[in-house]
């Protein structure tokens, strides 16, 4: 009898060490998953020109050549859902294994992004989100912060009262008018009564046009105090124009989202005081190992898996909030000013 149950027992420890021995292979199996190599990613930004656009996608073309695929990138040279459609349909013929898209605008792309992802595509959006249900947003902050640190930027610059007004991209842009209710919520604050916000105008991200709608607002707001422009054409342009009429700088100041390449010289000089941004090539990059893990089913779209990104580490995928489906959050936003602007080169 001894002898059947020691028998017993070493056959019930010998069937559970099979088992644990499994669920440990799995386990490594599940760990050591890896991205597959040869994968195809059309990023699709919201325009070829724009030079925020640019280093995005460049910074997308290195995460993809450091895991073995390509990037392809393919856009209008116009902020509209219309001039991205071709580009998502291109991807679809192409067979490519993932789409990175900056929505022009919130829904027009998701009948297009639908086909796509009903072809196997993995769809990921960065910089500006869409509505479309599976998929991952790769933001680049928070955005409530953006919007709130936005006003509280201006505030302190102007003593918090005069008029104000908003310099955007496109109407349509997603994350323009994220940011933008945020500013205006923001403003309801005891804190910020003495501060009015007297007109939102569109410049399209496109230099001539915010010209104009700049030299509109100057025109028909000769008393305002600041203007805070959430777009690198925006501020750019702002500035730009602001830099050779410096007597308008006695009553007004700009501030917004800025490449430190493109202002540099206007913080320099007294043009701008500060400004914010985080750096696009670490949004492409960002988005580019998450639509490649996603391609590779490394990684599962749903809330708290999360992945690795090359040399940014690791990322968590969060659950929906307030407007916004899955998302990965790339950081906080970096103030520019005088004493620090030299040290980045984006």
């Amino acid at each position: 009898m001894k002898l059947i149950k020691r028998t017993r027992k070493a056959t019930i420890m010998a069937v559970a060490l099979v088992v644990l021995g499994l669920a440990a292979t799995a386990a490594v199996a599940v760990t050591h998953a890896t991205i597959k190599k040869g994968l195809v990613v059309y990023f699709i930004p919201k325009d070829t020109i724009n030079p925020y656009e640019v280093i995005a996608d460049n910074g997308g073309k290195k995460a993809l050549t450091a895991l073995g695929g390509k990037v392809v990138v393919s856009s209008g040279t116009a902020d509209t859902a219309a001039a991205q459609i071709p580009s998502i349909q291109a991807a679809i013929q192409a067979k490519a294994n993932a789409i990175v898209v900056a929505g022009n605008d919130p829904a027009a792309l998701c009948p297009s992004l639908a086909q796509a992802a009903s072809a196997g595509i993995s769809i990921v959006s960065f910089d500006s989100d869409v509505t479309c249900p599976n998929h991952l947003f790769i933001n680049q902050a928070n955005t409530k912060q953006i919007g709130t640190s936005e006003v509280d930027l201006l505030g302190k610059e102007i003593g918090y009262k005069g008029q104000i007004a908003i310099l955007s991209a496109a109407a349509t842009a997603t994350n323009q008018n994220s940011w933008i209710a945020y500013m205006k919520q923001e403003l309801k604050k005891p804190k910020y009564s003495g501060m009015k916000l007297v007109s939102t105008v569109y410049g399209n991200d496109d230099p001539a046009t915010s010209r104009t709608v700049l030299l509109g607002l100057l025109s028909a707001y000769p008393h305002l105090r600041g203007i805070i422009s959430p777009t690198t054409v925006g501020i750019s342009t702002a500035a730009q124009y602001l830099d050779t009429h410096k007597s308008l700088l006695k009553t007004l100041t700009l501030t917004g989202l800025g490449l430190p390449s493109q202002m540099k010289s206007y913080v320099l000089d007294g043009t701008v005081k500060a400004f914010e941004l985080w750096d696009p090539g670490n949004l492409g990059y960002l988005a580019g190992y998450a639509a490649a893990s996603l391609a590779s089913k490394v990684v599962a779209l749903k809330a708290g898996a999360t992945f690795t990104a090359g040399k940014l580490g690791t990322y968590k995928i969060l659950p929906p909030a307030a407007g916004t489906g899955l998302s990965v959050v790339l950081g906080p936003p970096t103030v520019f000013n005088k004493a620090n602007v030299l040290k980045y080169n984006f």
